[in-house]
């Protein structure tokens, strides 16, 4: 249908590839371009300081990598502060340029994700060399930076404007999107999951794969041990569902820089046996987690779309989590799941308590969740191309 994709991304591990993969099917050529930090290989001499997760090795997925996607890892030299941070559009806009020839952008159509620094990026080698342009704003880089001062408001107006099309996950983006001076159109595509790796599975035989107890209820949450994912409003949790059952293992997947503090929340309120670490895993292993799990909890404070959500329906599992970001637009019955305000504990407890007396239909879920499936998804962004094309 078409002849070359340019993606410019962040990372290339979770809902990028993902997402990549499936559209890329209609592309004689996708080649993506990696940002990375060569600072965070400090990670190997300087441990301890959650830079880890930003190595290049924990950014980029080739896992099955179809043959005709192409991975250019981006080096970009930066510290993680607010002045070196703006300074970045231009520095990945060139370095960029720099790796390809002009010719390479003929015939093809630009889609960054994220406004920033990705979809500045993109922005200039649309006004540079007039090739099609599309962004899509996933989170953060919609709902906070550019209120952050005037400067950030004008470089996210100046991204958007640029784009002959703009993507977002969520209504709740496209609300906040609307408070800036924008004109360019704005399709709300929501984030979507694997059918081929996240289906229902045996949830016995994947507790024995993963050595977890087959007489336990077991809570599941995936993410960045982080603050705003909420992890320690879920340990607060379930130090008040332990006093109705004993029966309950909290299962917290994600590796950060949070865990030492959330090991001592833990071992301050005496859940040693109630709340484990699985630690970062593989995204070809979560479909295991997700499967042995009865119940997927995402206690977030703040949230695009997340992928997690998606995943967790694909398998049939109900959903507790909190009302951000686009998950009351994904949540909207309470046959898929139950939502509870932010940072709040005791509700927390209390709906993860009604889900787990619950009998939930996984059929009805499954049926909801086939909607979000990346092949459905990826119909829809060829859509937004077809009309950046024009």
């Amino acid at each position: 249908m078409y002849n070359n994709l340019f993606v410019i991304a962040p990372e290339y591990y979770s809902f990028v590839k993902d997402q990549t993969e499936a559209v890329s099917r209609y592309f004689q050529k996708t080649q993506v371009f990696v940002r990375y930090n060569p600072l965070a290989d400090l990670s190997a001499i300087w441990p301890g300081r959650g830079l880890d997760r930003f190595r290049l090795s924990r950014l980029v997925n080739r896992v099955n990598l179809p043959s005709n996607v192409h991975i250019t890892p981006t080096p970009l030299y930066y510290l993680p502060v607010d002045w070196h941070y703006k300074a970045l559009g231009k520095a990945h806009y060139k370095k960029i340029c720099r790796s390809v020839r002009k010719e390479v952008f003929k015939d093809g159509i630009v889609h960054a994700h994220h406004t920033w620094s990705a979809g500045y990026a993109g922005a200039r080698l649309k006004e540079e060399y007039g090739v099609p342009f599309v962004v899509t704003g996933h989170g953060y880089d919609i709902y906070s930076l550019p209120f952050k001062d005037d400067e950030w408001r004008e470089k996210i107006e100046y991204v958007l404007n640029t784009a002959d099309q703009v993507i977002t996950v969520s209504r709740s983006n496209l609300a906040c999107i609307k408070k800036l001076d924008v004109s360019t159109p704005v399709t709300v595509i929501p984030n979507g999951f694997r059918s081929d790796l996240f289906y229902p599975r045996d949830p016995s035989e994947c507790r024995k794969a993963l050595n977890l107890p087959q007489d336990k209820k077991i809570v599941l949450t995936v993410g960045n041990l982080e603050s705003v994912k909420g992890q320690r409003y879920l340990v607060a949790a379930v130090l008040e569902i332990i006093r109705e059952r004993k029966d309950i293992l909290c299962v917290i997947a994600g590796a950060g820089k949070l865990r030492t503090v959330l090991e001592r929340q833990i071992r301050s309120l005496g859940l040693e046996d109630s709340v484990v670490f699985a630690g970062g895993k593989p995204h070809d292993e979560i479909p295991l987690w997700m499967n042995a799990c009865d119940l997927f909890v995402l206690p977030s404070l703040n949230e695009g779309n997340p992928t997690v959500m998606f995943e967790a329906l694909g398998c049939g599992k109900p959903f507790v989590g909190t009302r951000v970001g686009g998950v009351p637009e994904i949540i909207t019955s309470d046959q898929y799941g139950l939502l509870i305000e932010p940072a709040d504990p005791e509700d927390l407890a209390e709906k993860i308590l009604m889900a787990l007396d619950r009998e939930w239909d996984r059929g009805y879920i499954l049926q909801y969740a086939e909607r979000f499936t990346w092949e459905n998804i990826a119909r829809e962004i060829i859509n937004v191309y077809a009309q950046a094309l024009k």
